[in-house]
């Protein structure tokens, strides 16, 4: 299930990153590894807040949606 569609405060891990490989560099470098614990804070205005290797980070729902939990 694509990381866009995981309730507010529902700790997942991650399965696959996918899109172009400079989108999955761009991830990974945030902190989206394969593996790792992310957690839905908000979404606000189509944009989501994770906590992701203990920092949050805001991304779009199209980045999101290529976040495979």
């Amino acid at each position: 299930m694509p990381l866009s569609m995981i309730p507010a405060g529902e700790r997942n891990v991650i399965k696959k990153v996918g899109g172009r490989e400079e989108t999955r560099r761009f991830l990974e470098n945030l902190g989206f590894v394969v593996g790792g614990a992310v957690t839905v804070v908000a979404e606000t205005g189509g944009n989501l807040i994770v906590n992701v290797k203990d920092s949050r980070v805001a991304i779009g729902k199209d980045m999101a949606g290529r976040i495979m939990v």
